[in-house]
């Protein structure tokens, strides 16, 4: 659950959205996705048809509510994280709007050869843990992000 946690985190913070979806919509159908996938790796048969329906649903409604919870300034915040923060030091704010402090911490940085542009160029990648206190519960995360060529961080694990 902590995978699929840091995913729909990290996707709400650093990914565009298309135009016709909330934050919230996008969070549900990310978190619906990733938690159908991780309930069919258990049981066998009816079970496990039953496992990933349930994964649907618990990943769709925490989706949801991290993707509700989320607006631009956290988005910013976690971007300028990844990209000035060294290991280990943290960045904590609380949004004004949602009341949730959120806290997000730079652990590795490595680099790898970028196949899309046409120079091979080499990009950082940043692993990063997440805090979120969402409702008054706490959400633990991790995650990866590499640099795009045009500054963006895309997730990649």
């Amino acid at each position: 659950m902590k995978k699929i946690t840091a995913l729909l985190l990290a996707s709400l913070l650093t990914l565009p959205l298309a135009a016709c979806q909330t934050k919230q919509q996008s969070g549900a159908l990310f978190g619906g996705a990733l938690g159908g996938l991780l309930g069919s790796q258990f049981g066998e048969g009816q079970g496990k048809v039953a496992a990933a329906v349930l994964g649907t649903v618990l990943g769709a409604a925490a989706g949801s509510e991290i993707g509700r919870s989320m607006d631009e300034t956290d988005e910013l915040k976690a971007r300028q994280t990844l990209e000035s923060n060294r290991i280990g030091q943290s960045s904590t704010w609380v949004n004004p709007d949602s009341g949730n402090e959120v806290t997000v911490t730079p652990t590795r940085t490595y680099y790898v050869e970028d196949d899309v542009s046409p120079a091979g160029e080499i990009a950082p990648c940043r692993e990063f843990t997440t805090e979120v206190m969402v409702g008054g519960q706490k959400q633990d995360a991790y995650g990866t992000a590499c640099r795009q060529a045009d500054g963006s961080w895309k997730i990649v694990q």
